[in-house]
């Protein structure tokens, strides 16, 4: 689908939308560096109802060499930490290829339309006590374009910036409960 308008959290939640016979939403990159082959390891604990939110860790699976940056696992790490101490959850990577109830996303309520999409659910998910898994996912180089996040320090600021402010914003409002789970 071509979205008419920027922004990576613009196309996500377009495509949530037009999906409406979906019950699972899957995210990845389309560059080459996700693998398709962890697809059904992703949605695999949302179809059996153990979970509500399931994301791949880059920096837990098998990743090439020069496939991911150091400040992306530092940023990921980072973010994690002060996830678990906020909401008590587990996340140690902010990475695109996720699976996810399509009707707990409608439910989140979620706003940022730019690079702050990822950062945005994984905090609203935690909130909402949705039920939450990490698994370890394969990455690659990418084979496809070129990034407009890790590939020069311009769109890592840009990029690193929106996920700050998005990261505030949320944090100072958070989402209402929709489950009393604990956390997967």
């Amino acid at each position: 689908m071509i979205e008419a308008g920027r922004g990576y959290g613009r196309a996500c939640w377009r495509a949530t939308q037009a999906a409406d016979d979906a019950e699972i939403m899957v995210f990845m990159d389309g560059d080459g560096a996700d693998d398709p082959a962890s697809l059904a390891a992703l949605v695999a604990p949302i179809r059996s109802g153990e979970c509500d939110f399931v994301i791949g860790s880059r920096t837990r699976g098998e990743r090439d060499p020069g496939s991911i940056a150091w400040h992306q696992i530092a940023a990921g790490a980072l973010a994690g930490a002060v996830l678990r101490l906020l909401y008590g959850v587990h996340y140690t990577d902010m990475c695109a290829f996720r699976a996810i109830r399509r009707q707990a996303l409608l439910d989140l309520g979620m706003r940022e339309m730019t690079y702050g999409w990822n950062i945005e659910m994984q905090m609203r998910a935690a909130q909402a006590g949705l039920r939450i898994r990490e698994i370890p996912v394969p990455y690659h180089c990418r084979t496809g374009g070129s990034s407009k996040v890790a590939g020069n320090l311009r769109g890592t600021l840009s990029a690193g910036t929106r996920i700050l402010t998005t990261f505030c914003r949320v944090a100072a409002r958070p989402t209402p409960r929709l489950h009393e789970n604990a956390h997967a």
